[in-house]
């Protein structure tokens, strides 16, 4: 709008729906996006001595620990997939999801500080940290990918199918489900900061609900009671459809994965209409 004295004035006013996303806009601030993803890059590691050599050492020190622990003293078989490859594959998907929950859980609280000062559509937040872990996955993939060819130029027995074309499905799962539950629990903990906490002993629980450190087939055979559980976990089909497509081991179901997508789908409008609900009063509450 314009002033009389033709001086044009911005007006910012609340959003007009709770449904709104608000995707025009988002664009509009496409370089503050940006930004932050280069400054979660560039800051985690900085005045550290392996710098982003963290990147690689952190999936292949978990893949030794799990190969000794649950390979070596628990005995859990791995269906014939050399162990670290196994775990390897698991580790990859489940750190992206793991790492992006946590940080976008805490969007609210960790930067009330700038909310309170500038405005920006606050999906920026969570969405550069959506953003910055699927660059650090790619850079754990690409560890996966190097140890999975040592695997098959050796002879080991992995077969990959057409099934693996489906990452960037799986990808955009994992993103939606990390990105989903992360906004819900950040809109909740404006009032409620005992979730933060609780938050972290739920993750934990959690990969234990999902086939990283086991194969399906385990609680197929000798936990069929809890299956239920594991399948009603929408993180299931994402991690066996990898399995399945790289390594030519796991369950694969259409089913299952469709299950999982609409999950997603559902989780974020879900989100959306939490998220843009405590936008508005945010800062009263906080």
């Amino acid at each position: 709008m314009s002033s009389p004295d033709n001086t044009r004035i911005l007006v910012i006013e609340p959003k007009g729906s709770v449904f709104s996303l608000n995707l025009k806009e988002i664009w509009q601030y496409r370089d503050l996006l940006e930004m932050y993803i280069k400054r979660d890059i560039v800051t985690v590691y900085k005045q550290t001595v392996l710098g982003p050599f963290w990147f690689f050492i952190q999936p292949i020190f978990t893949t030794i620990v799990f190969m000794f622990v649950f390979g070596g003293l628990a005995g859990i078989p791995t269906d014939g997939i050399p162990q670290a490859l196994f775990y390897l594959s698991g580790i990859t998907l489940w750190n992206y999801f793991a790492e992006s929950l946590n940080k976008t859980s805490d969007t609210f609280i960790s930067n009330q500080a700038i909310f309170g000062k500038v405005y920006f559509p606050r999906l920026i937040a969570p969405l550069s940290v959506t953003f910055t872990g699927l660059i650090k996955m790619l850079i754990q993939f690409s560890v996966f990918i190097i140890v999975y060819i040592y695997f098959v130029l050796t002879g080991s027995s992995v077969s990959p199918n057409l099934h693996a074309f489906l990452l960037p499905v799986l990808i955009f799962i994992l993103a939606g489900l990390s990105l989903g539950f992360g906004i819900i629990i950040s809109s909740m903990t404006t009032k409620y900061r005992d979730l933060k906490f609780l938050l972290t002993f739920a993750v934990q629980l959690l990969m234990y609900a999902t086939p990283v450190i086991y194969p399906l087939s385990v609680m197929e055979g000798n936990y069929k009671k809890y299956m239920w559980l594991i399948q009603a976990n929408p993180l299931t089909a994402v991690l066996e459809t990898f399995k399945y497509g790289f390594l030519g081991q796991g369950m694969f179901s259409w089913f299952a994965l469709v299950y999982s997508f609409i999950f997603t789908i559902i989780l974020l409008l879900i989100g959306i209409v939490v998220f843009n609900r405590v936008e508005r009063s945010f800062m009263d509450v906080i």
